[in-house]
């Protein structure tokens, strides 16, 4: 009887390896493209490590219902080094954004979206690029990666491009330079993984901390109780998602507070002037 348990548990084990490793080997994208007649905006959606389209299609759902056309691309994360893996998602997304005449491209991303968007924009300024928020991005590498490159699983679930996102020199994150595009990024603190969260120094989604999400030149930072995993389908994300891209600011960030009472308080001065006049 143990003797069929055991059996039975390494030919799941062996079938699951088999379909991670034949998903790495897909290298065609596959993208869900929906147009809005009325926008020049696309929104072009990048899902993280090990993820598909379905992990970010309740965000692109949510634009589409706000007026955005999205280009919700399929790619595996685990066919190629980051290098090999920007035609496959940055370049493709933009591709079709334009073939349907977008003259405004936007991008929202979840974790090595966000890398591989910072690298096709350090090799190649994007010239119709416009606002980017990056979701659990590990814009300063992640300890874990550190820590985890050493298993004996660590390529077959990260792939190469998984084993660039570490904190040291040599990673991909600490080779790129400050961003030179309207970015707004959203960490999490809900973390749903103890083993990785006890990886890592501060607070964290259970993948990144919340301090290396950051990146020289964003334009808006937000936190929210949120994990890795599910950050990209929770309510609140997509809705400060939407109002960045619409208004280059979050609506539940410190910045937007802080713009909000300046800007009552100038037309409340405003008001008292024409009074008195």
């Amino acid at each position: 009887m143990m003797r069929d348990r055991l059996l039975t548990t390494l030919s799941t084990t062996a079938v699951f390896a088999l379909v991670l490793m034949l998903g790495s080997c897909v290298t065609v994208p596959r993208i869900a493209l929906h147009g809005a007649s009325d926008s020049p905006d696309c929104v072009v959606l990048l899902h993280g490590l090990n993820r598909s389209w379905r992990a970010m299609e309740p965000m692109a759902e949510a634009l589409r219902e706000g007026g955005f056309s999205t280009a919700n691309v399929d790619y595996s994360s685990r066919a190629g080094t980051i290098a090999e893996l920007v035609p496959l998602s940055v370049d493709s997304g933009l591709q079709s954004c334009r073939q349907r005449g977008a003259t405004r491209i936007h991008f929202v991303t979840h974790s090595i979206g966000g890398i591989l968007l910072r690298y096709a924009y350090d090799d190649n300024p994007i010239p119709d690029l416009g606002r980017v928020v990056m979701l659990g991005p590990p814009n300063q590498g992640s300890e874990v990666v550190d820590i985890a490159r050493n298993w004996p699983t660590a390529r077959l679930f990260g792939g190469p491009a998984g084993l660039q996102l570490g904190t040291g020199e040599d990673s991909v994150p600490a080779q790129l330079g400050p961003v030179e595009f309207d970015l707004g990024v959203i960490a999490g603190t809900g973390t749903t993984n103890p083993l990785f969260s006890a990886m890592l120094p501060d607070a964290d989604d259970g993948k990144v901390s919340v301090a290396r999400t950051r990146v020289a030149g964003m334009d808006d930072f937000l936190i929210v109780n949120k994990s890795h995993f599910f950050m990209m389908s929770n309510r609140q994300v997509i809705d400060n998602t939407m109002a960045f891209l619409r208004t280059g600011a979050f609506i539940d960030s410190e910045r937007s507070v802080e713009q909000l009472t300046r800007r009552e308080t100038r037309d409340t001065e405003a008001t008292k002037t024409t009074s008195l006049n």
